[in-house]
């Protein structure tokens, strides 16, 4: 249930997305893509966000206390992570400019670009994805919600 970034990259990272669900950078699946249900909350924690933006090298923000309502909610919601967080710590070379995504089902390529700016779904219905993950990746356009690249074990930047 692990996910390698590598290839053209200064530091190779593996991510371990099943423990996302406790990292305070997921988005909910809805609001990545303009389906929010309060505005505000999703201003003040990206206020929040820019204010701590320094921290994230150090240790990634974790909830210290999940309260009830919290953890209810998030055994029910279906949630994305920014790829871009990762992506920056690994450094890509400045002649990089592809991603081949390594799936259960072949390999997908698209540009650095779409990379850098998609989302990880990690969890369906609270749930980590078992059956075709660990991961599918959607772009931010979100033209591919519908049929995201399923299955991604690895990806590989060249």
């Amino acid at each position: 249930m692990i996910v390698q970034i590598q290839g053209n990259v200064g530091f190779p990272i593996t991510l371990d997305p099943t423990v996302w669900i406790f990292d305070d950078r997921k988005i909910e699946l809805n609001e990545a893509f303009g389906v929010s249900d309060n505005e505000d909350s999703e201003n003040d924690q990206q206020q929040v966000w820019d204010r701590n933006e320094y921290q994230q090298k150090l240790r990634p923000p974790v909830n210290q206390s999940v309260t009830r309502y919290n953890r209810k909610k998030v055994l029910e919601n279906s949630y994305v992570m920014p790829l871009h967080h990762f992506l920056k710590n690994s450094e890509p070379s400045g002649d990089a400019k592809e991603a081949i995504l390594h799936t259960t089902d072949g390999d997908e390529t698209i540009s650095l670009d779409q990379l850098e700016q998609s989302y990880l779904l990690f969890a369906l219905d609270g749930k980590p994805l078992t059956e075709d993950g660990p991961i599918h990746v959607i772009l931010n356009d979100g033209s591919n919600k519908d049929a995201p690249f399923k299955g991604v074990e690895k990806i590989s930047i060249v």
